[in-house]
């Protein structure tokens, strides 16, 4: 007989091994068997000021805790779904091995398990880490074929080379648009004193960017942001927690304010699944010890869990 709420363990969320939402854990990576699977990235040597995103991983797992929903999924009355529910299998293979100093090989051992992630035929789900860790993400799809890029951000994140550094959090979308695979980006909430000088941004429009403030967003509409994404494309989905407005998302290395707030970015990522394939996910640069609330580790795993929800409904459907 199957689990239900009033069989086996009740299992509270303040029970048991933090895996992402108390899924299984997977160890083997070559026994992936799953439609996703998280994978932390704990490396936040790419960073620029404030260190701690090495610890998001470990605090969006705890906070996932909160919405471990049983056995039956999580019914949203609003739009009248079940979401995540028991017919789609996810699993959570624990953290890249990160060697202290050493961004290269640090970075090869994300991109293998976000290799080992495809190769079983799930969706990857990286936890960051710093924003670099986006770098090994995008280089693990070099024989996936196409994909656009929607970053939802506060920083461009284009430089392409300061004082030898070109690996670090403020390069990522750089590093991306230079893979042959990756036919273009969406870049939304970028906004005030940004890292990313001038001709950065030039660069960026050059190679394909289209670059929208979170003001510009709000001018436009949801809708409409997220219909400049081409449709028919295969994205991958990039999040910075900075992106949200640090009243709401404190809990990270450079806030900024002005950003996003939640239900903006959650229409934005419904939207989104709704018109395009979504091949991959990370979300980065939640640093738990700079908010003891715990809000911005909760906002980033319920984030994850309602895009994830929104992706597999979609898939669903079609």
């Amino acid at each position: 007989m199957a689990n239900t709420y009033d069989t086996g363990r009740m299992n509270l969320p303040f029970t048991g091994i933090c895996t992402f939402g108390k899924k299984p854990y997977i160890e083997d990576w070559d026994a992936i068997d799953a439609d996703v699977a998280i994978l932390g990235a704990p490396f936040d040597a790419g960073t620029q000021w404030r260190a701690g995103a090495r610890f998001g991983p470990r605090g969006v797992r705890e906070a996932s805790t909160l919405f471990s929903f049983g056995h039956a999924g999580a019914y949203d009355h609003e739009d009248d779904v079940t979401y995540l529910g028991p017919e789609v299998i996810m699993v959570d293979i624990g953290d890249a091995d990160i060697i202290h100093t050493d961004t290269q090989q640090s970075h090869a051992n994300i991109e293998a398990g976000v290799r080992a992630i495809l190769a079983a035929g799930a969706l990857p789900v990286t936890i960051g880490g710093d924003h670099s860790i986006n770098i090994p993400c995008i280089r693990a799809f070099d024989d996936q074929g196409d994909i656009h890029i929607l970053q939802i951000d506060a920083h461009l994140d284009f430089v392409d080379e300061r004082h030898g550094v070109r690996h670090g959090h403020g390069n990522p979308m750089r590093r991306a648009a230079e893979q042959d695979h990756v036919t273009g980006l969406t870049q939304l909430g970028i906004r005030n004193v940004s890292s990313t000088a001038r001709e950065g941004y030039e660069d960026a429009r050059a190679m394909g960017s289209d670059i929208l403030s979170v003001r510009q967003v709000r001018e436009l509409s949801v809708a409409e942001a997220a219909a400049r994404i081409p449709r028919g494309v295969r994205v991958y989905i990039t999040i910075d927690i900075d992106a949200f407005c640090p009243s709401i998302a404190p809990g990270t290395g450079t806030p900024s304010h002005g950003g996003f707030l939640y239900y903006e970015v959650l229409e934005l990522l419904q939207a989104v699944a709704r018109r395009n394939e979504v091949v991959g996910l990370d979300l980065v640069e939640v640093a738990p010890d700079y908010d003891p609330t715990g809000s911005t580790s909760i906002l980033a795993a319920q984030l994850l869990l309602n895009t994830l929800g929104f992706i597999f409904h979609e898939r669903a459907q079609r």
